[in-house]
């Protein structure tokens, strides 16, 4: 095996993108990051880490900027419209171990930039070309740069500029909602600390837990519509038409959106699973790979898993096996990351259920733990070391 480390430009400075570059890092290599913007920053947003993306932000060293910067869900509750209760998320005696942490997005991308030395980070480069051949891969930008690498990594999002250099793109998929985000202060809506609410109704929810160390909430709304939408996460959305979908819905959901002053409203879109990520030196990763909707929370925790599997498989490769190398992270996560696209919509289709027996979904929502417990309980650094002893 060649002495010097594998350069590894990675495309698209978001959540993903971020952590490959800390994980490849933290592995030895040689890596440059390339985001389009003028600076890494992330809309203001909430993402729950659930137990398997914990996992690996341990392993790469951040546990105790997690605890630090997130909020611990302690009391994780299923509720209907008027508020009554509904289901736990899990049960008491699973508390102590099973994790999730509710964090601004802004935050955790910060967490993972401050890894990175700043000479790493090229801010203003929006990748506009890929060429390669057997020894190496050219990569042009819109400011006249290109750059080499031995290989390079697609983390530039669902509307990918490279992935048409691997494979046909997936058409978008339109879930049939939309969603209204944004967050507040806890303090503003006397919230309970650590508390998640889910609140589930015919047609639409609205999920509230807290970031940023308990000092936010995050809230969204859930609606169902046949309204065309755009696929933006930035469009801005109306508080009014918001407080109407959800008018007469528990005293404390109507607080929080009568707190609003503004809200941002997307279309919420998946794609279906792609037939493949990965040619020659070039691989996808994080949103670019495997979109889904939000409703299993797994988003941003299914992209820090593909950057530590990634980085994992990559430090036992050279020049010469790096392809072999991303065919084999490509093996191990895309069969995975399509069953999270799959179960996400599942758990959409029952969170707004249009109609049937309320506790006949109440026994599906105390049977959750169990379902994703496959999903929490993985490991994806011990299985790509694993995967890798192949190379």
């Amino acid at each position: 095996m060649s002495t010097s480390p594998l350069r590894v430009a990675v495309i698209g400075g978001g959540i993903g993108g971020a952590a490959t570059a800390a994980a490849l890092l933290q592995r030895g290599m040689d890596v440059r990051l390339y985001e389009q913007a003028t600076a890494l920053t992330e809309v203001g947003a909430g993402v729950a880490i659930q137990p398997n993306g914990v996992r690996m932000l341990r392993r790469l060293g951040l546990g105790d900027e997690l605890i630090r910067s997130g909020a611990r869900w302690i009391d994780p509750q299923f509720r209907r419209p008027d508020g009554s209760y509904a289901a736990v998320m899990w049960p008491p005696e699973l508390a102590g171990q099973i994790e999730f942490y509710g964090m601004h997005r802004a935050d955790l991308l910060a967490m993972f930039v401050d890894r990175l030395p700043a000479d790493i980070v090229k801010a203003g480069h929006r990748c506009i070309g890929f060429e390669q051949d057997d020894e190496q891969a050219v990569i042009t930008f819109a400011n006249g740069l290109r750059t080499t690498a031995d290989v390079v990594i697609a983390a530039d999002g669902i509307h990918s500029t490279l992935q048409q250099f691997v494979v046909a793109p997936s058409a978008p998929l339109y879930s049939g909602s939309v969603a209204y985000r944004g967050v507040i202060p806890a303090a503003g809506v006397s919230w309970p600390p650590g508390a998640m609410r889910n609140w589930l109704g015919a047609g639409k929810h609205f999920l509230v837990f807290p970031v940023r160390a308990g000092l936010l909430i995050n809230y969204v709304g859930f609606v169902t519509t046949d309204e065309p939408m755009k696929e933006s996460w930035s469009a801005r959305g109306d508080p009014s038409a918001l407080a109407r979908e959800f008018a007469g819905w528990d005293p404390m959901v109507e607080t929080i959106i009568a707190q609003l002053k503004t809200a941002f409203r997307w279309g919420l879109f998946d794609r279906e699973p792609l037939a493949s990520w990965t040619r020659g030196r070039l691989t996808l990763l994080g949103d670019a790979a495997h979109p889904m909707l939000p409703h299993l929370g797994q988003g941003a925790n299914q992209a820090i898993e593909d950057a530590v599997a990634l980085a994992t498989v990559l430090s036992h490769a050279d020049r010469k096996s790096a392809p072999r190398a991303l065919l084999i992270y490509e093996q191990l996560r895309r069969e995975r990351t399509a069953g999270v696209q799959r179960m996400s919509r599942v758990s959409g289709a029952r969170y707004d259920a249009s109609s049937g027996d309320l506790h006949s979904r109440d026994r599906k929502l105390d049977a959750q733990p169990q379902e994703r417990a496959w999903v929490w309980n993985y490991d994806a650094d011990a299985e790509a070391e694993a995967a890798a002893a192949s190379l």
